[in-house]
C-alpha cells in the first residue's frame, strides 16, 4: 500500500472533543479538520461504531480519516454510547437508542462553525450497520452513505442465524462484544471517574449471546434495523461494498435490486475489511473512490460517478482449495443493472450422482444421507476475518459424509454471477432437520474448492417467522439460495454439488440425527451464467491502494494465529481449534499497550448431538506507565435435544487484583432450531 504524506489541504488532529446529547450523555470523537475549515466550513464525514478509537480502531483510523480529511472533509470517529471514553452503557446492537444518538450527532457536526451543514456516513460491518439504520431515519443533514460489509436484514443474513440455522459465529461475536463492554475508558481522557465508569459497565455487562437465543425465528427483535423493511426509508445516494469470503457480499445485492436512490455495489476477492486493506488481494485504490464519491454528494463536483456502472465484481478464477489466500486470481467485470437481464439461468437435474443438462428426462431415485458430525470442520468461518486461516479447506475432506452431484468434465468455461439455487424433492425422518449445500469446483486431480453454500432449516421452508416441524416421511419441496457469487470453471473442471445434513461449527447441529432423503427426478440446480464480454477488459481502473501514515505502534507481544483440528479416535473427540492472539501493540501517540488474544473450541463426540460445545475465551489487557487492567472473558455454549445452556463468566483485574467477578448461567428452550 503506498502511504501518502502530502495532501491538497493540510490537516490537524483533535485527539478528543465531546459530543453532547440531550439527555446528558456525551459521546466522545477523534476529529480531523482541514486547515482553514474555521474560516471556510466544509462538509463532514463520520464514522460512528463501538470499536474504541483510543485503541482497537486506532490504526485503521490513521490510515483512512487524515487522507479524507487532507482531501477537503472535517472527519470524526465516534465512540458509541457506552463504548471507548463515551458516557452510558451499551446493553445490545442497533438500539433505537444508538440510533437516536446518532441522529442527534449529526444534527450536532452539522451545526459546528468548521461543517457547512452537509454530512456523509461511512463505516464498516457495525459502522456499515448504523450508516444504513440512520439513514432510515432520513435526517436532514445526512447527504451520503458509504456501507462496507453490512446487511439489510439482521435475522436471514447476519452473524446470528443463517437459512433459519445458528450460526457458530453467532457465539463467537457474541464473545468478541462481550469482551469490548468489559472493557474500561482511557484515564487519561476522562480522568479519575474512569474506575466508576468501568464499574458500572462490569456491573451491566452480560452475554448478548442469551439475548440473540431467545429470538430464534424472525420477530420484531430483527425486523427493527432491518432496512429490508421500508427499502423506500432509504433516500440518500449508497456505495456498498463487500468481499466474497466476507459474510455480508449477498446484501449488496438485494439492496441494489431494491433500493430506489442512486447506488453502487462494489465486490472483491476480500474478507472482513476495507477493500484498500483487502485480503486475499488484489486490494483496490478505495480511498480514492471514497474521496471520488464524497465530491460528488458533498460538493457537487463531478467526478464521474453517474457514469460508474451499477455493480462490479471480482470474477474470480480457479485455484486450489486452501485456508487463506494473498491473492485470488481473476478480473473485474460489470453490470449496469442489478438484475442484470444479461444473466441467464443454466438449470442442471440431479440425477443419480450426477449433474445434467437434460431435467425432462430423469427418472426418479431416492437417495437418503444422514451425515456424520464431522461435516464442516473444514468449512472455514462464515464470515472470514483474515487473522486465522480461515477460508475453507479441500472439500474432498468433507464430502465423504455428503450426497454428492457432480457434472461430467466442462468442454468450455463456464462463469456464473449471483446466486446459484436449488430446488429439492425430499422427505424427513425427524420434526426438525437441516440441509447445508455446497457447489465446489473441482479440478482433474481431484482437489476440490468451495465457491459458495447455502444453508437451510427444514422447519423454516415456509419462511422464517412460523417455522413447522417436519412429518416424517411426507413429501416436501424446498427451495435454498447459495450465497452470490461470481466464478470461472475452467475447460476439464467439473462443477460438484454437496448436501449435507451437519455443517458444524459454521452451524450447530439440529436437536437429533436425522436422514433426508432426496428424490432427484424434481430436483434441479439452477446456475446464473454469465458470458465473457468485451466491455469488462475496458473498465475504468480502480487504481492502487492508498492510505494516509499509519500511527506509530510497536509489537510488544507477538500474534499467534492458528486453526487446527484435533481428532481423538480412542475417545472418538474431535475439536477445532481456532487462536486468534493479535498480540499486544504499544501505541506511541497515546502510550497505550493493548494485548488481545481468544481462543475458540468446537467440538463432539461421534454420533452424539448431546456432545456438541463451543467455547471461547479472550484475554483483554490495557496498560500504561504503573496503570493496568485485564479482563478475562469465557462463554460457552452447549446443546440437549430440548434446549441450549449458556455458561459465561467475566473477571476483572486491576493491578493484578481482581476488582470484579461474575457468572451467568441460562438455560433456553429450543425454537425449531
Amino acid at each position: 500500500m503506498r502511504v501518502v504524506t502530502e495532501f491538497p489541504h493540510p490537516v490537524e488532529t483533535i485527539e478528543t472533543v465531546w459530543i453532547p446529547l440531550s439527555d446528558g450523555c456525551c459521546l466522545a470523537a477523534r476529529l480531523w479538520l482541514p486547515e482553514g475549515a474555521g474560516d471556510e466550513p466544509v462538509p463532514a464525514v463520520m464514522e460512528y461504531e463501538p470499536y474504541r478509537r483510543r485503541d482497537s480502531a486506532r490504526t485503521a483510523d490513521s490510515r483512512n480519516m487524515p487522507y479524507i480529511a487532507g482531501h477537503g472533509y472535517a472527519c470524526l470517529r465516534i465512540d458509541i454510547r457506552g463504548s471507548g471514553d463515551s458516557d452510558g452503557i451499551l446493553e445490545d446492537e442497533y438500539l433505537a437508542l444508538e440510533q437516536d444518538d446518532g441522529v442527534e450527532v449529526l444534527a450536532w457536526i452539522a451545526a459546528q462553525p468548521w461543517c457547512d451543514g452537509s454530512v456523509g456516513i461511512m463505516g464498516i460491518s457495525w459502522g456499515g450497520f448504523s450508516g444504513l439504520q440512520i439513514a432510515a431515519r432520513r435526517p436532514p443533514e445526512l447527504k451520503a452513505v458509504i456501507s462496507v460489509c453490512s446487511t439489510d436484514d439482521r435475522y436471514a443474513d447476519d452473524v446470528h442465524y443463517m437459512g433459519g440455522c445458528l450460526l457458530g459465529d453467532n457465539l463467537s461475536w457474541a464473545s468478541v462484544m462481550f469482551a469490548y463492554n468489559a472493557q474500561p475508558p482511557d484515564p487519561e481522557i476522562v480522568g479519575e471517574a474512569w474506575r466508576d465508569m468501568w464499574m458500572e459497565r462490569l456491573a451491566n455487562c452480560a452475554p448478548w449471546l442469551e439475548t440473540w437465543l431467545r429470538h430464534q425465528r424472525r420477530s420484531s427483535y430483527w425486523e427493527h434495523g432491518s432496512i429490508c423493511q421500508d427499502y423506500s426509508a432509504i433516500e440518500v445516494p449508497v456505495l456498498l461494498a463487500g468481499g466474497w469470503a466476507d459474510g455480508y457480499s449477498n446484501a449488496i445485492f438485494r439492496m441494489l435490486a431494491n433500493l430506489e436512490v442512486p447506488r453502487w455495489g462494489l465486490i472483491g476477492p476480500w474478507s472482513h475489511s476495507y477493500p484498500h486493506m483487502g485480503t486475499p488481494g488484489p486490494a483496490i485504490g478505495f480511498l480514492q473512490e471514497v474521496v471520488r464519491f464524497w465530491d460528488h454528494w458533498l460538493k457537487g463536483i463531478d467526478r464521474g460517478v453517474d457514469d460508474d456502472p451499477m455493480l462490479r465484481v471480482w470474477m474470480q478464477d480457479s485455484v486450489p482449495p486452501h485456508p487463506t489466500y494473498d491473492v485470488r486470481p481473476g478480473r473485474w467485470v460489470a453490470e449496469q443493472a442489478w438484475p442484470s437481464a444479461r444473466i441467464e439461468p443454466r438449470v442442471l437435474a440431479l440425477d443419480g450422482v450426477h449433474l445434467v443438462p437434460n431435467p425432462e428426462s430423469i427418472a426418479e431415485t431416492a437417495l437418503p444421507i444422514q451425515s456424520p458430525l464431522s461435516v464442516g470442520l473444514f468449512a472455514g468461518k462464515w464470515c472470514s476475518y483474515a487473522a486465522p486461516p480461515d477460508l475453507p479447506y479441500d472439500q474432498r475432506e468433507e464430502d465423504g459424509g455428503a450426497l454428492v452431484f457432480e457434472t461430467a468434465p466442462l468442454e468450455e468455461p463456464l462463469e456464473i454471477l449471483g446466486a446459484p439455487i436449488v430446488d429439492l424433492d425430499l422427505s424427513v425422518d425427524r420434526p426438525v432437520a437441516m440441509l447445508a449445500l455446497r457447489l465446489s469446483d473441482v479440478a482433474p486431480n481431484g482437489e476440490a474448492t468451495r465457491v459458495t453454500f447455502g444453508l437451510l432449516n427444514l422447519t423454516h421452508r415456509d419462511g422464517h417467522a412460523r417455522p413447522r416441524p417436519l412429518v416424517a416421511g411426507e413429501r416436501y419441496t424446498v427451495q435454498i439460495q447459495l450465497n452470490d457469487i461470481a466464478q470461472r470453471f475452467p475447460i476439464g473442471h467439473r462443477i460438484r454439488l454437496s448436501l449435507s445434513t451437519s455443517y458444524f461449527p459454521l452451524a450447530w447441529p439440529a436437536p437429533e440425527q436425522a436422514t433426508v432423503t432426496v428424490h432427484t427426478g424434481a430436483s434441479r440446480l439452477t446456475l446464473p451464467t454469465r458470458a465473457r464480454r468485451a466491455g469488462d477488459e475496458t473498465l475504468r481502473s480502480l487504481g492502487e491502494p492508498e492510505c494516509a501514515m499509519p500511527t506509530p505502534v510497536r509489537m510488544i507481544r507477538p500474534e499467534d494465529h492458528r486453526w487446527t483440528v484435533l481428532r481423538d479416535l480412542a475417545r472418538e473427540m474431535s475439536t477445532l481449534q481456532v487462536v486468534i492472539d493479535d498480540g499486544a501493540l504499544r501505541y506511541a501517540e497515546t502510550g497505550l499497550d493493548v494485548g488481545t488474544a481468544t481462543t475458540e473450541r468446537y467440538s463432539y463426540r461421534r454420533g452424539d448431538y448431546g456432545s456438541v460445545r463451543g467455547e471461547v475465551r479472550s484475554v483483554w489487557t490495557l496498560a500504561r506507565g504503573d496503570w493496568s487492567v485485564r479482563t478475562e472473558t469465557c462463554t460457552v455454549l452447549t446443546s440437549d435435544a430440548r434446549s441450549f445452556q449458556v455458561h459465561a463468566t467475566l473477571d476483572a483485574y486491576e493491578d493484578e487484583e481482581r476488582v470484579f467477578s461474575r457468572n451467568w448461567d441460562y438455560r433456553i428452550p429450543r425454537d425449531h432450531v
